[in-house]
């Protein structure tokens, strides 16, 4: 989803003050705060802010697993929340992160894009990361001289002879 959102327009110096607010949050000053909120949710793939329109319009985009309603609860509850507030306050109407009107407030400004592509759209956050940290560790192995050992060793010829084997190190050597 991507929502637009119009900056207040009855007082001067929004469209800077977000983008201070965005270098802010971009510059990692809580950055061990975010990616640990980040975790804690761990269904943000994605997420852009975009200042256009003269400096009268911000959109914010993001991409996420799940239900809507869970990743505006989830966001909430983090630190995110705080970000939400401080960057949003820039928009007209914003009621607050906290504000039991809010999730009307997103869907009034939201449009469904009319078409996403994704790499990799049967793939969720946590299966990325799971994905990630299995070839670190698979990595690891690779470069160890007992794996290249185990490789030259007859007892394992059948095994790495194998289309499933020959495929795994084909893949790790891409």
């Amino acid at each position: 989803m991507w929502r637009v959102h119009r900056l207040y327009q009855d007082q001067a110096g929004h469209a800077d003050a977000l983008r201070e607010d965005l270098a802010t949050l971009a510059s990692g000053s809580d950055d061990a705060d975010n990616r640990a909120a980040l975790h804690q949710i761990g269904t943000l793939h994605d997420a852009r802010h975009v200042i256009f329109d003269n400096d009268t319009r911000f959109m914010f985009a993001s991409v996420f697993d799940g239900s809507w309603d869970t990743y505006i609860d989830d966001f909430a509850r983090t630190v995110v929340g705080a970000h939400f507030d401080r960057i949003f306050s820039h928009s007209e109407g914003f009621p607050g992160i906290a504000d039991p009107g809010v999730k009307d407030w997103f869907v009034a400004h939201q449009e469904p894009a009319g078409i996403f592509v994704s790499s990799y759209p049967e793939l969720t956050v946590q299966q990325i990361w799971k994905d990630h940290r299995v070839d670190e560790a698979f990595e690891e192995v690779l470069d160890t001289p007992e794996f290249r050992a185990a490789l030259d060793n007859p007892a394992n010829a059948e095994l790495v002879a194998t289309p499933a084997f020959q495929k795994l190190l084909k893949e790790a050597s891409a």
